[in-house]
């Protein structure tokens, strides 16, 4: 089952944004996400808003690109008559789900209607999300031909045991092919992996590790498992079916990962993140952790413009009940105080490698920075040229730090 929405005020049929919602919109870029809440079967730590073919009540997959496209109408229209400047999009991320259970046409129409809507920067990153076994070459290079330039496979694992326990369903052997096929197609490729898993062993760990790298993909997301309330790897946690992580060794995996990381090439530029080189990097979640704007397209997206957020609602029947009557998907939204908005800031600028300015800091957080050095979570040499970067001990303990910086 699904993580529920968050508690938040109605938001209004129209959709319309609250007085302010432009102010300083020029100076941030803006972004599109677009979810497709589909899965040929849920994995079992999965509590993303995403839905079997038994679970959607109605709702067809065949329709939902044109869902999709009157949503895009619809926010073109809300920014406009909300005040919002237009901006050209700057990045495009299809996620899920696995945006490539539908047919590359739809991604494809849907990318249309942005470009449509807004224009795409010269440049604009577009992404969309892959399972290894939900596309093939000619696929890939639909998407490339119309103007996709990355594309993210869930790898997750090189070790058979390893994706049983997580449900994944894909051959790991498949995993250099389809990197080979996005390559010949002219996209960058990155591999998302999860570490941590009951079962998982260090050594299981290296050897998707090993793995990974011998596709020499562009970027390397590594995430450490986190057991959701309301899924199946939590019930089997309760029942004793399967061991719960430990903390102590997904340390030890998020060390190994960075140490065979570097050592190959890559630098860390998010505390889960790494890229071949800075032209690698994923912007789309840059502009996520640096404050950009954005929107986000389908049943459970969120959006966040100005000082607003707010989502849709979750279920893919309800989304095309609002959209087929004309009305806005979003069921809440909140606009975020100034407590609120800084400790978001300060939360997300420290994950980043550029960090956060120690002269943007109120002056009693401000003096936390000397002990954060002192006990090994702040790099020295950055703070002397102004800004709070997390040294690998930091990166660990992250929540640590900020709840230092923002108490």
């Amino acid at each position: 089952m699904a993580s529920a929405l968050p508690l938040g005020d109605p938001a209004p049929l129209d959709g319309l944004l609250p007085v302010g919602s432009d102010r300083d919109a020029d100076s941030r870029n803006f972004g599109v996400y677009l979810h497709v809440p589909f899965c040929r079967v849920r994995c079992g730590y999965c509590d993303f808003n995403t839905y079997t073919a038994t679970e959607l009540r109605g709702a067809k997959q065949s329709d939902y690109a044109s869902q999709a496209v009157v949503e895009v109408d619809l926010a073109r229209r809300v920014l406009e008559q909300s005040g919002v400047p237009s901006r050209e999009v700057s990045t495009v991320f299809f996620g899920g789900g696995t945006p490539t259970l539908l047919p590359a046409e739809n991604l494809v129409r849907m990318l249309a209607a942005v470009r449509d809507a807004w224009g795409l920067q010269q440049g604009a990153e577009v992404t969309t999300e892959a399972n290894p076994d939900s596309v093939d070459a000619d696929y890939l290079k639909t998407l490339a031909d119309a103007g996709f330039t990355r594309v993210s496979f869930g790898m997750q694992s090189a070790v058979p045991h390893v994706l049983r326990t997580l449900d994944r369903t894909h051959d790991p052997e498949r995993v250099p092919l389809v990197v080979e096929w996005a390559r010949e197609a002219g996209l960058q490729v990155s591999l998302d992996l999860i570490y941590g898993t009951p079962g998982e062993s260090l050594e299981n760990w290296r050897t998707s590790l090993e793995s990974a790298l011998a596709s020499r993909p562009d970027h390397l997301s590594a995430y450490a498992l986190i057991v959701e309330q309301g899924t199946k790897l939590a019930r089997q946690i309760k029942s004793g079916e399967v061991a719960e992580p430990d903390d102590d060794l997904e340390a030890d995996m998020y060390e190994l990962a960075d140490e065979m990381l570097a050592a190959a090439g890559y630098s860390w530029y998010e505390v889960s993140n790494w890229a071949a080189n800075d032209t690698f990097v994923s912007r789309h979640n840059l502009a996520y952790w640096q404050g950009h704007d954005w929107w986000g397209i389908g049943p459970g997206a969120h959006s966040y413009v100005g000082d607003t957020r707010w989502w849709n609602v979750k279920h893919p029947a309800a989304y095309a009940e609002r959209i087929a009557a004309g009305h806005s998907p979003a069921a809440g939204r909140e606009t975020l105080d100034a407590t609120t908005r800084e400790t978001e800031r300060v939360l997300l600028l420290t994950r980043i490698r550029e960090g956060l300015r120690i002269d943007s800091l109120a002056a009693e957080p401000r003096r936390e920075v000397a002990g954060l050095i002192a006990d090994g979570l702040v790099d020295g040499r950055s703070a002397i040229q102004g800004a709070v970067v997390l040294t690998l001990r930091g990166r660990l303990l992250a929540d640590a730090v900020v709840r230092r910086l923002t108490s």
